[in-house]
């Protein structure tokens, strides 16, 4: 079996037991990334001499018979928003291309005190905005299953790393879609745990009460592994939830026998590709044959999900990205007349379109005069929303339905049309704005591209969660396909 095939369990066995050295997994990873980045262009900053120093000093620790991390010794890559000590975190964006942190965000000290190895940071849409990775300021990156379609966005880097075997694991973050959209397109496993469950200190902001922290792995037993490491409550993070973490691997049992599903009729309505709902079809006839019941609901305000989302989103964004003006953070533009002028010039310059896109939109609805009609509103929305999921689950343990309405879509196919774009997300965003946790797995594939199944949860039951997902992994061969390269 290849070294990229194992799960992080059987590779973390084959290191403890010295069959495998640290420093021979690390290089796999730099291998692969020689061999099949020039057409992925998933890394933006590689950190090789950092990598190959760590996995010796793990090597040497592993000798002399000292402590092993959860995730020792295995190769990581970072979505580039995730900050990252004296490794540049430039968020994909123009205005922090110099951007060299002094510190570590809350993820990544835990990724270390597990013993992971960080092989380098990962592309992304400029401030996580985008469904594509085409709206990165450096270069797109492409989907392994067939370069001249897009991964997704915004950890489309994270997603298309992991698929093509460049990295063990990945972590991505998840505002409307982020990790779970590019996990369907790349066809791996994406997980947006419980808003609160994952610090998000050390996440530089895009929409704060939206953003999340979360795996891309090849399996489902890999994403709970990584989980296990990076949950549980932070100080640093005011929105941090102080609840126990489970064993959530303990959880993957297989066995889905009575587990109730509510399968809601808008995820399998109109603009649902019809290869896309006879997959996701597929799947539920899967779980009933292992025990599961499954039974149509309905969420009756999903269809204002995507319109909330951009208005709170965009309000969130134009105030986070308001300490980005040339003198406190970011790039400072040259010779600028006075201070306006350096604000205008270097926000003029740092940002790209959809960043500024997205700075209007939310200007405008904060703004006086029109605060209520569309801030408050969406607000309003968002309540009735997670009113929905709520209601569902009296009845059900998890609601399952696609991922995304369509598989992966042409480089530029999409790109003059940010609307079509933001549709794209219908299925993901009411659970973001819901703060509720979901998964995506692969189920199929349409066209030779990749499908995913999202399973939704109830707050804090990542552990139901992973249970059916491991379960129908466990009776499929979907997750076990590579791309060619």
């Amino acid at each position: 079996m290849a070294l990229f095939d194992m799960r992080l369990q059987e590779l973390h066995n084959k290191l403890t037991s010295k069959e495998l050295s640290v420093s021979e997994l690390v290089d796999a990873s730099y291998r692969r990334i020689a061999q099949t980045d020039a057409s992925i262009q998933a890394f933006l900053t590689l950190n090789e001499q950092g990598a190959r120093s760590a996995a010796s000093e793990l090597d040497k620790q592993l000798q002399d018979g000292g402590e092993r991390g959860l995730l020792f010794g295995l190769p990581a890559g970072i979505k580039d928003n995730i900050v990252t000590e004296g490794l540049l975190t430039t968020c994909g964006s123009q205005f922090l291309r110099n951007y060299d942190p002094i510190y570590d965000a809350t993820s990544m000290k835990k990724l270390k005190a597990a013993q992971s190895i960080t092989i380098g940071k990962l592309n992304m849409d400029e401030f996580a905005m985008g469904g594509s990775n085409e709206n990165s300021s450096f270069h797109p990156t492409r989907n392994p299953w067939n370069t001249e379609y897009v991964p997704g966005g915004s950890s489309g880097g994270s997603a298309a790393s992991v698929a093509s075997g460049q990295v063990y694991f990945s972590l991505g973050s998840d505002t409307g879609g982020s990790i779970r959209q590019p996990a369907a397109y790349c066809g791996i496993v994406g997980l947006k745990p419980t808003y609160g469950l994952v610090s998000r200190f050390g996440l530089v902001a895009f929409a704060s009460s939206l953003d999340q922290i979360g795996p891309l792995t090849k399996n489902v037993e890999d994403s709970a592994y990584v989980l296990q490491a990076i949950a549980g409550y932070d100080e640093m993070d005011s929105t941090s939830a102080n609840v126990d973490i489970p064993d959530y691997i303990s959880a993957l049992t297989g066995d889905v026998r009575g587990l109730r599903i509510g399968v809601p009729k808008e995820y399998l309505g109109e603009g649902i590709d019809p290869k896309v709902r006879e997959a996701v079809l597929n799947a539920l006839k899967q779980f009933e044959s292992l025990g599961a019941i499954w039974e149509e609901v309905s969420l009756p305000h999903t269809e204002y999900a995507v319109a909330a989302y951009y208005l709170l989103a965009s309000s969130e964004a134009s105030s986070n990205l308001a300490r980005f003006d040339g003198v406190r953070y970011g790039v400072r533009a040259d010779n600028p007349d006075n201070l306006l002028d350096l604000y205008r010039k270097s926000r003029s310059q740092g940002f790209g379109p959809e960043v500024k896109r997205r700075i209007m939109l939310g200007t405008y609805s904060l703004s006086s005069g029109y605060y209520d009609a569309y801030y408050l509103k969406a607000q309003k929305v968002r309540t009735l929303i997670k009113q929905d999921f709520d209601n569902v689950f009296k009845d059900y343990d998890l609601i399952i339905g696609p991922t995304a309405p369509t598989t992966a879509f042409r480089l530029g196919e999409q790109v003059g049309d940010p609307l079509t774009m933001y549709l794209n997300d219908i299925c993901t965003i009411p659970v973001s704005l819901a703060g509720i946790p979901a998964i995506s797995v692969p189920c199929g594939f349409a066209d030779g591209l990749p499908v995913g199944l999202q399973i939704i949860g109830k707050a804090f039951d990542e552990q139901t969660v992973f249970r059916a997902a491991h379960a129908y992994e466990q009776h499929t061969e979907h997750h076990k396909q590579r791309p060619q390269l």
